[in-house]
């Protein structure tokens, strides 16, 4: 029998589930019925809990596509291999493709294959994130007054708006330009039966960015009345919501109101306690908790996780240098060489990598000397530190970023800054303060100074992927320090192979979908000379 996704296993799953650790398989051939959408408004606040908890544990999954894939594979653990997937096929994630980095074919783009295993693993972790939110919001009413539910309601709205945020940006082109054209299939609360019997259509960028503000505004509205605060940081607050609004605006180029989100979003998150790192605690490994006081968002990771008793199957193992994992065979991750050399010796960021001659300011003298011991190459990131800075620890149970107070004083710059405010004053005030104390921007394009404070403040984060397509970029690694001559490449910014296809088996299962849905192939990437 064909193996089925989105429509005959996710989003027809059965939908009585009772707790978030439901989620990890969800069984193929069931339907749902009257009487369980029935229940579902019915249902009392432990279950609306559990569906909500049942949302983020969609984040942090070990190998939840094995059964779909027939296969086990040591990048499939949720959100976060989306992250290393995007990050890899741009230009400043720069990685050795050997035997044991799992994303050789995000390297070389033979990931855009419709049968390839990542192009399946991207569709059915974003949509296991829409589907877990529907259930949430198909409990409670739209006009609830009770601020628990309130709360319960604003999580399924931020969630889903944010995964449909992601696949915007992975199935087509960017918003400006690109409004009438397909992207994916939009499933919400109020289709979901439907679309488990009837299969469901490629709705245009305009819809699904229709929906995306739609659910940003109503998660805005709901977390300002209810006022409950979350327990931890895998919950979407007021600040992250304004924080998605920010993303979703300047993605958009809406700037102006891209500005005001990220204003509200600091504003909020300020009164949270949150603030952005200092010099000295951007001069040393961090980013391995979400108690970070700049962290918004983050992916929460227990000891006790399957993906941390596995060892190696996590994100740190492929992205962390100081821990144990996949990374220290692989050679690690490496910032871009052209990027790194323009990063000023004054900026406590410079230390996040080693440099040419090995070594990094930020570093004690034990990290230095595990970093060289285990002879790591030259711009290898030690921006991330290990598990509770225990080096060589091969408890890899980091928190992973989602979001962090620092974008949204860069999405203010840029915003601001393109739409006739002074963005420039923000962005010279948050380098200076926080980073740089002798930054001054070069030339006159704020918008692509931005872009260059993005690529250094958020490498390796997952986010890098969105500007290049928001801002027609292309993929251009020429100058970058690739390892791997045959991985150096000039994609144009038009080239259809930017984009994702549709998994194969999700056109065969869907009813409303045929292959002349599926995204046009681009070219397959071919090798140029590393010079500019």
């Amino acid at each position: 029998m064909k193996t089925k996704y989105i429509f005959a296993s996710l989003l027809v799953a059965s939908l009585t589930f009772t707790g978030c650790e439901d989620m990890d398989t969800l069984p193929e051939g069931s339907t749902v019925t009257s009487s369980q959408k029935e229940e579902i408004g019915q249902q009392d606040p432990t279950k609306i809990a559990a569906r909500v908890n049942a949302i983020f544990a969609q984040f942090n999954q070990y190998m939840p596509n094995a059964g779909a894939l027939n296969a086990e594979r040591h990048n499939d653990i949720g959100y976060p291999s989306v992250m290393l997937f995007t990050d890899t096929n741009g230009n400043d994630v720069v990685s050795d493709n050997n035997g044991y980095n799992w994303t050789g074919n995000d390297l070389d783009y033979m990931d855009r294959s419709q049968t390839s295993l990542e192009c399946q693993m991207v569709w059915n972790d974003m949509y296991s994130i829409v589907y877990a939110s529907n259930n949430v919001i198909s409990g409670i009413d739209p006009k609830v007054e009770d601020p628990t539910e309130q709360y319960y309601l604003a999580q399924g709205l931020g969630a889903r708006a944010f995964a449909y945020w992601v696949m915007a940006q992975l199935y087509q082109f960017n918003y400006k330009g690109n409004e009438t054209k397909p992207c994916v299939p939009l499933i919400t609360e109020k289709n979901m039966e439907e679309a488990a019997t009837k299969g469901c259509p490629r709705a245009t960028v305009q819809d699904i960015y229709t929906q995306i503000t739609t659910d940003l505004t109503s998660a805005i509205d709901l977390l300002a009345k209810s006022k409950v605060k979350r327990t931890d940081k895998r919950y979407i607050s007021l600040a992250v919501a304004y924080g998605l609004s920010a993303r979703v605006n300047l993605t958009m180029h809406e700037y102006g109101a891209a500005a005001t989100a990220a204003g509200n979003a600091i504003k909020a998150a300020t009164a949270e306690g949150l603030i952005p790192s200092s010099y000295a605690e951007a001069s040393k490994p961090n980013f391995w908790s979400s108690d970070e006081q700049n962290w918004m968002w983050g992916i929460i990771v227990s000891e006790t996780d399957r993906v941390v008793t596995s060892g190696i199957v996590n994100w740190p193992s492929h992205m962390g240098s100081m821990n144990y994992g996949y990374a220290n065979y692989s050679g690690g991750r490496q910032i871009n060489k052209e990027l790194y050399d323009a990063i000023p010796n004054s900026d406590a960021r410079k230390g996040w990598w080693l440099g040419a001659d090995l070594k990094s300011n930020n570093l004690t003298e034990d990290q230095q000397a595990m970093m060289t011991n285990y002879g790591y190459g030259a711009y290898t990131q030690v921006k991330f530190a290990p598990y509770k800075n225990e080096l060589e620890t091969s408890v890899n149970a980091n928190d992973i970023p989602l979001m962090r107070i620092e974008e949204m004083y860069l999405i203010k710059a840029e915003g601001e800054a393109m739409s006739g405010q002074d963005g420039r004053t923000t962005l010279i005030n948050f380098v200076k303060k926080y980073r740089d104390p002798s930054y001054s921007p070069a030339g006159t394009d704020i918008q692509e100074e931005v872009f260059k404070q993005r690529r250094i403040e958020l490498w390796g984060e997952g986010l890098n992927w969105f500007d290049l397509m928001r801002l027609n970029k292309g993929v251009d690694r020429r100058g970058a320090g690739y390892p791997n001559s045959e991985m150096i490449f000039k994609i144009e910014p038009t080239d259809n192979v930017l984009l994702w296809p549709i998994p194969e088996v999700e056109l065969q299962s869907n009813q409303a979908l045929s292959e002349a849905d599926q995204n046009t192939p681009g070219n397959t990437p071919k090798p140029v000379a590393d010079n500019k």
